[in-house]
């Protein structure tokens, strides 16, 4: 019989019985990590793709006390090196996971001639040859769970066109203007998460912007002489009854935890994959 498994409501311990283990309910705020976006193409006049924002989830999840618990925080996606030649797109964000939830990686900006990848939320396109290139796909509100949405097309199809951007946890991306992230205030402030990468122009130089660290943000595209922003890293944050302390078994997670407040503590968790215990 497997750990943690009950018998008419208590746990089985050896031939007998013992009271059911105590469950705790965790709030959580798990984001994964936002893509890189495209690099531009001077010969062609094409601007980079955003990167999708990283997939964001937040809810109630209940585990029991003093059981390990698989939690990892997804790295950012590399942006797209500019080279002066087609097909120079982004990396996909990592995903983000505490314990059977998981949230997806941001989809890669597109280079020229790539559409942007899928993804939490979908990365922006490039030109496509004589088309405008397609933005990737997000897990949009229309599935479930939603944790993003769709990034934009490429505006244009000859040279100066510009780079579609990301779509992000609040909407999609909209031209080259970057899709909202959404606001949480799990860890006190409210703090917006999950914005998406911003289109790279079709003119110009420079490189695309840097998504913030732990916060999912796409990597903006690169202009027609720039390479791609990267991707920020996600973030996994746990609320729990104060009466609890959290523990990292076998190490591998970057984890603060601030005094308690109003009956509570809030655990942010900022690197590393490993496991978690509340107890």
């Amino acid at each position: 019989m497997p750990l943690n498994s009950t018998r008419g409501g208590a746990s089985a311990k050896g031939f007998g019985f013992t009271s059911a283990a105590q469950k705790i309910d965790v709030n959580f705020l798990v984001i994964a990590g936002a893509a890189g976006g495209g690099a531009g193409f001077d010969a062609a006049g094409f601007g980079g793709g955003g990167g999708g924002a990283g997939g964001m989830r937040s809810s109630t999840l209940t585990i029991f006390k003093g059981a390990n618990v698989t939690v990892t925080v997804g790295g950012g996606g590399a942006g797209g090196v500019y080279a002066n030649s087609a097909n120079r797109p982004g990396t996909s964000g990592n995903n983000s996971i505490f314990s059977s939830i998981t949230s997806t990686g941001g989809g890669f900006g597109g280079g020229t001639d790539q559409g942007g990848a899928s993804g939490g939320s979908g990365g922006g396109g490039a030109n496509f040859g004589p088309n405008s290139g397609p933005g990737g796909a997000g897990n949009t509100p229309s599935t479930s769970p939603s944790q993003g949405n769709n990034g934009a097309a490429s505006a244009g199809t000859g040279g100066g066109s510009f780079g579609g951007a990301g779509g992000g946890k609040g909407a999609a991306g909209s031209g080259t203007t970057a899709g909202a992230g959404e606001a949480d205030s799990i860890t006190g402030p409210s703090v917006t998460y999950a914005v998406g990468g911003s289109g790279g122009p079709g003119s110009g130089g420079g490189s695309g912007s840097n998504g913030g660290t732990n916060l999912g943000t796409g990597g903006g595209g690169g202009s027609r002489t720039g390479s791609g922003g990267s991707g920020g890293s996600g973030f996994v944050v746990l609320k729990y009854p104060d009466t609890f302390t959290i523990s990292n078994p076998g190490g591998g997670l970057t984890i603060s935890t601030p005094a308690a407040a109003g009956g509570f503590k809030v655990s942010s968790i900022t690197a590393g994959t490993g496991n978690i215990a509340i107890g």
